[in-house]
């Protein structure tokens, strides 16, 4: 296919945004810059912030969309019927999902091409809200992104695409994230081309399961996730530190020589050789390099 064409096919596939967060904004603007008509932009209502919850913000997705004057929905509920009309009434050929919250099958079934999402890890492992955290808590040295369909079961359609990254034993979330939120972008864009020139070739994630009980999940951070137990090995504090970093970030309690308790989040870390002391023999201590009261 020349450019002419493809700009073309571009121009007349109708696609419908769905996301939230920053890391979804590099995949809108992707799209955009790309020349693909999008026919509008389903984000999150707006949160009341600051003190008295007086004021309200608007998601990263949102604030992207006005600026390039493209059509936005923010409904409360992803089932509501003058929603599910509106939505109708853009007559999307394919939605893709980065970042959002999960669709009930009566949105991810509308398009006649169907409905994609971009995902922060290889799937099928790291299924859940948080892969790119845990991915590195649990100590990954190769970690990625991959598109998929939606179907009825969180995470489990049928995979498009993936693309690796390397993970160093220094990189922190936040690193990772931003690392994958190019990439991301980027295959984002291959899929719409390949599914637009019909050159998809789908792999079911039930080939790519030997045993379930080898799948690692990716479950939302709690604040208990974010404690550290210091009965764990170095490596297991190092990687949840630098897992959580710079956001929601690990957390400890420190006591005072005055006997005061301070809870402090711990943004980075150092590991050190084991100290060989009568009263330590056998134990690893950490270096804090950022540490900062709660």
């Amino acid at each position: 296919m020349n450019n002419s064409i493809e700009q073309t096919a571009n121009k007349s596939l109708r696609i419908v945004f769905m996301g939230t967060p920053e890391f979804a904004v590099e995949s809108l603007r992707a799209l955009v810059e790309n020349g693909y008509h999008v026919a509008g932009v389903v984000t999150i209502p707006d949160k009341p912030v600051g003190k008295h919850h007086s004021v309200l913000q608007a998601s990263p997705v949102k604030e992207y969309a006005l600026s390039q004057n493209l059509p936005l929905l923010q409904p409360e509920k992803l089932k509501d019927v003058d929603f599910l009309e509106r939505l109708r009434a853009w007559n999307a050929d394919l939605q893709v999902v980065v970042a959002f919250r999960m669709l009930p099958e009566a949105v991810w079934n509308m398009p006649r091409l169907g409905t994609f999402n971009l995902h922060a890890s290889l799937l099928p492992q790291y299924r859940g809200a948080a892969p790119i955290q845990w991915a590195i808590i649990n100590g990954e040295k190769e970690t990625g992104v991959t598109t998929f369909f939606l179907t009825h079961t969180i995470d489990t359609g049928k995979i498009i695409a993936q693309e690796r990254i390397l993970v160093a034993p220094t990189d922190t979330a936040g690193i990772v994230h931003d690392r994958l939120m190019h990439l991301g972008a980027q295959l984002v864009i291959k899929t719409v081309d390949a599914i637009v020139n019909g050159q998809i070739h789908l792999i079911d994630q039930k080939t790519l399961v030997v045993n379930e009980n080898d799948l690692k999940p990716a479950p939302k951070i709690s604040t208990e996730t974010c404690a550290i137990d210091w009965n764990k090995t170095t490596e297991e504090i190092y990687n949840q530190i630098r897992g959580l970093s710079p956001y929601p970030t690990a957390w400890t309690v420190l006591q005072t020589n005055k006997g005061e308790l301070i809870h402090c989040k711990i943004f980075e870390s150092e590991k050190h050789s084991a100290i060989r002391e009568k009263t330590h023999a056998g134990r690893r201590f950490f270096a804090w390099k950022l540490a900062t009261p709660v």
